[in-house]
């Protein structure tokens, strides 16, 4: 791929980036008159609460947590924020604290119990401002007794390996939690409660964007079950995970907050930044750079080498027929894709289309098809795809026979879930480092 073409998709992915960064996103949505901070159109009177505090969780939410510093000053009397390790930057009144993400680790267990110290003494004429983006499920681990902290970090392994999409995996976080489905807001009543929330989940439910620690679930215990028969879980699940599931099934353990619950009359909840936003920031930022955008979806969703599959057929008929947009063009799409762990490689779901999306255009090459006037980068928004230092990778027809020239055999390494090692060794990775942001991810297609 040429440089060129690299800094093009990398500039528009990183326009994406940009647009969504969480401070921005509150400084965007919120500000302050005296003693009265404005949400929108919405007033909170700051003077009549005894007390103010912050609540964080997320690999962005530290800045977040900064803004909030910034805006409340003196009127913020304590709060902990805890970050996905080396997110974080410097705050002055609330305490910040690292954990492990995707998989939880004991750091992550304190935290959410120290969040949960923060805010369950807090009365009625306290307030509450919990700031939320993607990467908070996992940074709260906070399992209801009988499960122990090993076995709901060996489960959330399990599902992630299976396959299981991140609505799944986040309705059995929710039943084996003791502070999302709406156990946060249930901790903190009668405090009111203002949530602000950066999404990083295809349509922004309310009850999925972090688990939903503030938010009403209208999932239930049989569906827990449902998703671990679909993939065929029970067999190998820890014994006290399938003890609270059943007991949860029995009526025997209280179900997540529901709809309706009257909590939820003293909380609120505001999106400030998703997918949509970076999509149009990516477009705009194409349409500066002579390209005609075009916003395929902001759901992509399904296994990632599929949906490559899909994407390189959109740009192959926008190649070849100047449908569904001419070139020069750029394709845009936003979501979040899962991968079925297969093999013992190392890479990430946007790294795994991209190798599937180079395989496409190397076989449409062999049939005639323009394939060459295609070049494709996807990248995960937060600057971190799957357990790897990389957000993304590039591909290009000329992907998968530059790899043959170094000895790679693509497909291979497709099949071993190891597309990380043969975007290194081509040099296409996309090294972001951090973002502090997190709305799912981003693919670009430049058709020439």
């Amino acid at each position: 791929m040429s440089q060129a073409l690299k800094d093009q998709l990398q500039t528009i992915v990183q326009a994406a980036i940009q647009a969504v960064s969480p401070d921005t996103a509150v400084f965007n949505h919120l500000r302050r008159q005296g003693d009265h901070l404005f949400i929108n159109d919405q007033a909170i009177d700051l003077s009549r609460y005894e007390r103010i505090v912050v609540a964080g969780a997320g690999k962005g939410a530290a800045p977040m947590a900064k803004a909030m510093e910034d805006i409340l000053g003196d009127d913020l009397d304590d709060g902990v924020c805890v970050v996905k390790y080396g997110h974080g930057l410097p705050l002055s009144t609330l305490r910040l604290l690292e954990a492990s993400h995707p998989v939880p680790d004991r750091a992550g267990f304190h935290a959410a119990h120290e969040i949960l110290e923060l805010v369950t003494p807090l009365g009625e004429n306290d307030l509450v401002f919990v700031v939320l983006t993607g990467g908070a499920s996992a940074l709260l681990p906070c399992p209801m007794a009988p499960v122990s902290f090993v076995n709901q970090r060996r489960l959330t392994g399990q599902l992630l390996a299976c396959g299981a999409e991140i609505h799944q995996i986040n309705t059995i976080r929710k039943h084996l939690s003791g502070i999302q489905g709406g156990r946060l807001a249930q901790a903190a009543y009668p405090a009111r409660v203002v949530t602000l929330i950066v999404s990083d989940v295809i349509g922004d439910n309310l009850s999925a964007i972090a688990s939903g620690p503030t938010a009403p679930d209208p999932t239930t215990f049989a569906d827990c079950m449902n998703i671990i028969d679909a993939f065929k879980l029970r067999p190998s699940l820890p014994e006290d995970v399938l003890e609270l599931l059943e007991a949860g099934l029995a009526q025997a353990v209280a179900e997540t907050l529901k709809p309706g619950d009257p909590i939820f009359n003293n909380v609120e909840n505001y999106i400030l930044a998703n997918n949509r936003q970076a999509l149009a920031a990516a477009a705009n930022k194409a349409q500066s750079l002579g390209l005609h955008p075009l916003v395929l979806t902001s759901t992509l969703n399904g296994e990632a080498s599929q949906v490559a599959k899909f994407l390189a057929s959109v740009g192959l008929e926008a190649a070849s027929t100047g449908r569904p947009t001419a070139g020069p063009a750029c394709i845009l799409a936003g979501g979040e894709t899962t991968v079925t762990i297969r093999g013992k490689g190392k890479g990430g779901r946007n790294q795994e289309m991209a190798l599937a999306f180079a395989l496409e255009l190397d076989k449409a090459a062999s049939e005639g098809l323009p394939s060459q006037n295609l070049a494709f980068l996807s990248a995960g928004t937060d600057g971190t795809d799957g357990p790897t230092d990389a957000a993304g990778a590039f591909a290009t027809a000329e992907t998968v026979s530059r790899g043959n020239v170094l000895g790679l055999n693509a497909t291979q390494f497709l099949d071993h879930n190891d597309s990380y090692n043969y975007f290194k060794q081509l040099d296409d990775l996309l090294i972001t480092g951090p973002t502090k942001t997190n709305v799912m991810d981003i693919a670009a297609l430049i058709v020439k």
